[in-house]
């Protein structure tokens, strides 16, 4: 095998000049709408309402969707990525626990926005951002996630790659803003998992450092061949277990990861989807209703356990994380999306009782298939006391049971709406969907 920077460089500069199918076209055209659906709702709420009013904005043509007005593509991309991040809803990559989306997109759009690259140049920089970082998530996890948050570290990576993408680099110059990324890769898990609203500013300083790299390498700052790989290098520093190089390159050439994402259904963590997915599945199945159950025990894979067994949410971040309330919240209003987590949901006295109803479990045989398999096993105790059982074996969303063209427009739609006017929905869905032009600012809301 040769260097894994190599290999990687390589692999996104192939996608500069070749043939992009119409599977890999829509599923670019269908992440780059899932960013927009949440990002903007992101865009009005903390911490990206704090942050505008301090920042640097600087002068330039890229378009900030907090400040709806144009700005530097470093803040653009950085105060994006934030919006992107906070309402939990961007995509996942889920065989390698990472969500490409919003440091990627963030970068790409912004950077595409200020050199006025075509549509064409814009998606295959995302494809390429898309390639490396996913792949590159393959080959450090679950190890990684032990104590690094991969959507900020791995997501630098994925910036850089896209950025020099975006100025038609060479392979060499792709390869050393990988390098340089991963001098600037960070972000802890104490700060994903803890209180605070730093886990969002991940994603924002993940795209505006993939800018920094890429920009660095563009002119003509070199990096050590040996810095991601090497026995001092980035993947081996943050990464416990060995990591699997052959797993990240199997099928490379063959599919590229943009097509295998999952799209978000729920706004919450993705760990706690099957549990969603799974309880409804019940209810809808035995036309059941909260008040019919007694208790829920939900089986999960240790990462659910682990981030997700939180009975009593202190705030709308930690409830996004709180298995418990997501599952009650669910029970109780028919979804866990925008409105689950407003101040006058997670005040309710009815779910918060609920969700004391609800346990959550480790089990040793869904661990063992994470992180390719994300599933849960659900008993529901009746008021009656008869038992119900339940295996989900997929999240909906996932490249197994995907969201629909039409399932995906109604999620943008549902979250944009009372941010956008109708008529500016229909505009920016048709933009990105079908248009042949770089979205730019086509409202201001």
């Amino acid at each position: 095998m040769k260097n894994p920077i190599i290999e990687l460089s390589e692999l996104a500069f192939h996608w500069q000049h070749c043939s992009l199918s119409d599977d890999v076209l829509r599923a670019t055209r269908r992440v780059l709408l899932d960013w927009y659906a949440t990002t903007l709702p992101g865009a009005i709420r903390s911490p990206c309402t704090e942050l505008k009013d301090v920042l640097d904005k600087g002068v330039g043509k890229a378009y900030s969707y907090v400040d709806s007005d144009y700005v530097s593509a470093s803040y653009a991309a950085f105060i994006n990525g934030v919006a992107s991040h906070t309402v939990e809803f961007d995509d996942i990559f889920k065989d390698g626990g990472y969500h490409p989306g919003s440091p990627t997109i963030s970068a790409a759009l912004a950077v595409a926005q200020q050199e006025a690259v075509s549509l064409d140049v814009l998606h295959r920089s995302i494809i390429a951002g898309y390639e490396v970082g996913c792949r590159l998530a393959l080959a450090i996890q679950p190890a990684h996630y032990k104590y690094w948050h991969t959507t900020s570290t791995v997501g630098t990576i994925g910036a850089a790659v896209a950025t020099v993408m975006l100025a038609s680099g060479t392979q060499e110059q792709i390869m050393h803003a990988i390098g340089i990324a991963s001098s600037f890769a960070g972000g802890h898990q104490a700060n994903l998992q803890g209180k605070g609203m730093t886990k969002a500013l991940h994603a924002g300083h993940a795209a505006q450092a993939g800018i920094l790299a890429g920009k660095s390498a563009l002119a003509g700052v070199e990096t050590s061949i040996d810095s991601l790989s090497g026995l001092y290098g980035w993947a081996n520093a943050t990464t416990e277990a060995t990591v699997n190089w052959d797993k990240a390159f199997d099928g490379m050439y063959d599919w590229t990861p943009i097509t295998r994402m999952t799209i978000k259904n729920h706004g919450c963590c993705g760990h706690i989807f099957p549990a969603i997915d799974g309880v409804g599945h019940v209810l809808k199945k035995y036309q059941l209703t909260y008040a019919d159950i007694q208790s829920i025990d939900v089986y999960g894979y240790d990462a659910t356990k682990k981030m997700c067994d939180r009975p009593f949410p202190d705030d709308a971040q930690q409830a996004r994380f709180s298995l418990q309330y997501c599952v009650a919240v669910h029970c109780l209003t028919g979804k866990a999306r925008l409105h689950a987590f407003s101040e006058e949901t997670l005040q309710r006295q009815d779910i918060r009782e609920f969700a004391k109803r609800i346990k959550v479990h480790r089990d040793e045989g869904l661990s063992a298939l994470y992180p390719s398999v994300r599933s849960a096993k659900v008993i529901i105790t009746l008021s009656n006391g008869s038992l119900i059982e339940h295996h989900q074996k997929t999240r909906k969303g996932d490249p197994e049971d995907p969201l629909s063209d039409a399932e995906l427009v109604e999620k943008y739609r549902e979250l944009t709406q009372g941010i956008l006017t109708e008529s500016q929905q229909i505009l920016l869905e048709d933009s990105v969907l079908n248009s042949e032009d770089v979205p730019i600012a086509i409202f201001r809301f």
